[in-house]
């Protein structure tokens, strides 16, 4: 975001703090992901809601892909409220209540991606009470391991989520002798924030091993879902502000062996949403220390909880100030010491008042935000809100 820019966006008449969306950065991401995905006409593409759940936003995404990916009764109400059809939903999560499980029936959303074998059972249970048929994938926990922070992987032996590769064949077996469910295939996912290929390559490699067992046993099977995981750059969003799609896509072509009967599908929220969402807040104090300075803002934890949660990096601007640069702790009012969005980050020169934009916070920012120390959410805008300021 360019100094200064708040002048003309009308920034200074909001209230902060408060999400920024750039519509025209979220518009060329969505087209550029299309342009990559072209060549590949059995890869699809279902947006993962959890990255946010903003309704003008989701109605936006729909525009351009018809899939989404849900892990809560609520994102499905969510989903369908911006216009995605029930029958493009996969409905993911490892703790799926029964709520939850009846509602996504009764809309008719188009898989259960099942993380156990008792809710294998329950969701057979529960589909027989109106005779239904739920298709269901078996998310296979696959031991792959990603170069990403230990809070956001997802695909080792020793976690919360999925099936073990032990336990897929009884799972399976299973889930041929339930009348209310049908097998359609398998699901996958590593982890999030992920800029290495080869970890992508790694779980190409363990899906073909899979598949291969199956097949062994006249399993063949038509879905496949390798869930999302393609990171954005934090460090220098100005300079890229896309993922790199065409290496993501590239990747699995090369690497998944893919029967022409089959689809595969990707669960991508953060490479879509990230680098289009800006928080933007002021400076409440400028405090000086002993040996550092502190810029406190009047957003915290509560309105961007990443950084104290994951140790998470974003890109910071004061974008009122063209001054010399300073080093400054960024801090926020939550009565926490982790309420701190970076460290010895140089800033232009901050005085009380200034706005700060803590940059690539359109994925798990919003979405994640909270009314912890009785504060209000933040409110939300789109760059076109602004037009006519």
């Amino acid at each position: 975001m360019n100094n200064n820019l708040f002048l003309h966006n009308g920034f200074n008449k909001k209230q902060t703090p408060f999400y920024y969306y750039d519509v025209k950065c979220l518009i060329d991401t969505l087209t550029l992901m299309n342009q990559k995905l072209e060549p590949y006409p059995n890869f699809h593409v279902h947006y993962a809601l959890k990255a946010n759940a903003n309704l003008r936003i989701l109605s936006l995404i729909n525009s351009y892909i018809s899939g989404v990916d849900c892990v809560s009764g609520g994102e499905i109400r969510a989903a369908i409220e911006a216009g995605f059809d029930p029958s493009d939903i996969v409905f993911a999560g490892v703790g799926k209540a029964d709520w939850e499980i009846k509602y996504a029936l009764e809309c008719g959303i188009y898989c259960f991606n099942v993380e156990s074998e008792e809710e294998l059972e329950v969701i057979n249970s529960l589909a027989a009470q109106w005779n239904l048929v739920a298709k269901v994938a078996l998310r296979i926990n696959p031991d792959v391991g990603a170069h990403t922070n230990a809070n956001i992987a997802t695909g080792l032996a020793e976690n919360k989520f999925g099936i073990s590769m032990q336990h897929m064949d009884a799972v399976i077996d299973k889930a041929f002798i339930l009348d209310h469910v049908k097998f359609i295939g398998l699901h996958f996912h590593i982890g999030s924030q992920i800029l290495e290929m080869n970890d992508f390559v790694a779980l190409c490699n363990r899906i073909n091993e899979l598949q291969d067992r199956l097949e062994a046993h006249h399993i063949n099977i038509e879905y496949i879902n390798v869930g999302g995981g393609l990171g954005i750059d934090y460090d220098d969003p100005l300079q890229h502000p896309f993922p790199d799609f065409e290496s993501y896509f590239s990747t699995y072509n090369k690497f998944l062996k893919v029967h022409p009967y089959q689809t595969v599908h990707f669960e991508l929220g953060r490479s879509i949403v990230g680098q289009c969402g800006d928080l933007i807040s002021r400076v409440l104090y400028v405090k000086k220390g002993m040996n550092k300075q502190f810029a406190i803002l009047d957003a915290g934890m509560t309105d961007l909880i990443r950084p104290a949660l994951y140790h998470a990096h974003h890109y910071i601007e004061n974008i009122s100030s063209e001054l010399p640069e300073e080093l400054y702790d960024v801090v926020g009012p939550v009565c926490e010491s982790s309420d701190v969005f970076g460290k010895d980050i140089r800033l232009n020169w901050v005085e009380r008042g200034d706005f700060i934009a803590i940059e690539s916070a359109g994925a798990y920012g919003e979405s994640m935000a909270s009314c912890y120390n009785c504060r209000p959410l933040p409110k939300s805008y789109l760059s076109c809100d602004f037009d006519n300021e």
